[in-house]
Formats: C-alpha cells, structure tokens, sequence
C-alpha cells in the first residue's frame, strides 16, 4: 500500500501513462513481468494485478502468454441522436455508401467495420415476443444476428428481431440488406421508424460473450434494449446490442422546455 492505494494501481498508472504518451504504440508487445516487476521496483505478484486490472480497462489485451497494447484505445461514439438520420445511415461522412449506423461511426474514426451476420426464423426470447406481440413458442421473427469489429477488434454483438408478418419473404431475409441496412429498408416497405426507445443496463459478460469479445471476464458489458415504433405505435424491431464498456461512449442530448 502507497498512500492508502494499493501498490499495484500505482504501476497500473505508470503503465496506462506510458500507453497514452505513445512509449507502447498500438499492438505493441508488453515487457515480461519479471521485466515490468525491475523496472518499477516491484513484486510480479504486483506487476499480474496492475495488468489484470488494465485488461479490464481495455488498455491490454491477452496475446499468446503475453500481453500487448489494445489496437483500440479510443472509444467508439455512439450518438443516438443523430446514427439513425437517413444520410447518417445511407452513407459515410465521406460520402460513400454505408449499410448502417454502425458502419458510419467506425468509419468516422478512420478504422475499417467488419461483422459476421446470422439471418433466422426464430422463437423470440418472451421479453422481444412481449414487445413485438408475437409468439414464444414458435418462429415468429426474424433474428439478424452480428458479430462485428472496428478493424479487427471485436466490439459489439447485436441481434435485432422483426415480426414475421413483416419480415419474411423480404429483402431483410438477405445477409446484406443494402445501404442503410435493416432501418432503410422497413421504411420502404411502408414501416418507417419514427419513436426509439433504448434501456441500458452495465453488467459482467456471459461466457459466450467474453470468447465472442475478446474479454477478460472482470470486464463490464453495456446491454442495450433498442425498441423501435412506427408512427402508428407498432414496435416493428426490438434489438439487443452488447457492447464492451471500456470501447464506447455514448451519447444522447435532447431540449428541455423552458418554463415563463
């Protein structure tokens, strides 16, 4: 114990310091315990807890039996007021073509988006069928799952799930769906999105989405419930998106009336 600290935060903060004045780069191997342990001074009993603790962070990440610098150290934003504008969605700030919010905001941080998708009849989980008003106990959706990265560092998982009667036979049954994604082309089968609700809860990953992320598992996970209605009040998606909290911000603003 330092200053009523234990001595392994101590090193943790010279370690997080020399990774954010560029002694480490991005991807850059860590010295060796017994290395890190000579250097400050310390235990390697010491030297495993302050690196513990910056896996955590999302300063390291395990590679091998080492450890290197995260290739990902700035944070993703997530701005739910504007990532679902039509322009935001349809295309990059560059101009190109996008298939989707997410694509949008990776690209705007100068790193390339990558996913895996999953398109499925599915029971949905009783909360989605609830929110849908759907069925439970069959394939009353349609799930479309992702796996994706910013470059090549997992950063999310999400799973959106749509009504049957509205997805089934649709363009939204293909892997890709085009520019702008699953939002662009409901609103052209008449079923624009015009009320989003979101709920965010921070807790530990699942063992599934500590392998699928790449995390350690004292690490801390956003789960986010996006709920989406029609003009008319019909919830026509409800989508579950898991994000490593250390790897994002996010950010809402809105106006609040001014009382005379």
């Amino acid at each position: 114990m330092t200053n009523n600290r234990p001595a392994y935060r101590h090193v943790a903060d010279e370690i997080r310091s020399a990774i954010e004045a560029g002694q480490y780069a991005p991807g850059a191997q860590l010295p060796g315990d017994m290395t890190l342990a000579q250097q400050y001074d310390t235990s390697r009993a010491t030297v495993g807890n302050a690196i513990r603790s910056l896996l955590a962070e999302g300063y390291l990440i395990k590679k091998g039996r080492n450890y290197a610098v995260s290739p990902l150290l700035q944070k993703i934003l997530r701005d739910a007021n504007a990532r679902y504008l039509k322009k935001n969605r349809e295309s990059t700030p560059d101009g190109a073509p996008s298939s989707g919010a997410f694509a949008s905001e990776v690209k705007a941080m100068g790193m390339r988006a990558g996913w895996e998708t999953t398109v499925e009849r599915v029971a949905p989980p009783q909360n989605i069928a609830e929110l849908l008003e759907v069925s439970a106990d069959e394939a009353s959706v349609l799930s479309r799952s992702r796996h994706m990265r910013a470059n090549d560092t997992p950063v999310q998982l999400a799973t959106s799930y749509i009504p049957g009667d509205i997805a089934f036979d649709s363009q939204l049954e293909n892997v890709d769906t085009g520019a702008g994604g699953t939002k662009s082309r409901l609103a052209e089968m008449g079923f624009a999105q015009t009320d989003v609700t979101e709920e965010i809860n921070v807790r530990p990953p699942s063992p599934e989405e500590v392998d699928l992320l790449d995390l350690p598992e004292d690490a801390r996970v956003y789960e986010l419930l996006h709920i989406a209605r029609t003009a008319e009040g019909r919830v026509v998606e409800a989508a579950i998106h898991v994000m490593p909290v250390h790897q994002w911000t996010l950010r809402f603003n809105w106006s609040i009336e001014q009382a005379n």
